[in-house]
């Protein structure tokens, strides 16, 4: 995964292990379609939020998100998350990124995530429809604008939350 740093300068790599060496949350969500059908998954990854406040990449200064109460003023106000091919991309509003339950999501339902489920990490925002679980993260970057989101370019709302 790569983490382009808001106001520029190089992207930054992240491995898996990179993840994993952060704190591990767990919780079971249902996942609901924005067609109408949901399942209940038990997610398992690192909170976008934790992500933050170790590599403080979303602020101009560089300031962490050590406290989600009290934001780095110049924090970014979105966020977009494409996939390594680029044919799909999300955006997301910071509110919703740092969510207690936004997760860069590496197990589902107690295994390792599949390749059909967006291994090795994919993005996973439970008060979202599931066209927001972006599979299969790429880069992230922030952005002062709402990012191109492949979903509402087809006619979904950008926001898509339930």
């Amino acid at each position: 995964m790569q983490v382009q740093p808001y106001g520029g300068g190089p992207a930054q790599a992240f491995t898996l292990a990179h993840i994993k060496a952060l704190p591990r949350t767990e919780f079971t969500t249902q996942l609901k379609c924005i067609e109408g059908w949901s399942v209940i998954v038990n997610w398992a990854g690192v909170r976008f939020a934790d992500f933050l406040a170790k590599y403080p990449l979303a602020s101009r200064s560089g300031q962490p998100l050590t406290d989600i109460s009290k934001l780095p003023t110049d924090l970014a106000p979105y966020v977009s998350v494409v996939t390594p091919d680029e044919e799909y991309y999300v955006g997301l509003d910071m509110h919703s990124a740092i969510h207690p339950q936004t997760l860069l999501c590496y197990e589902m339902n107690g295994q390792p995530l599949s390749e059909g489920h967006g291994a090795p990490l994919r993005l996973v925002t439970p008060l979202k429809y599931g066209i927001k679980h972006l599979k299969r993260i790429g880069t992230i970057s922030f952005a002062d604008e709402r990012p191109a989101d492949y979903w509402a370019e087809q006619g979904y709302d950008w926001d898509s939350g339930h």
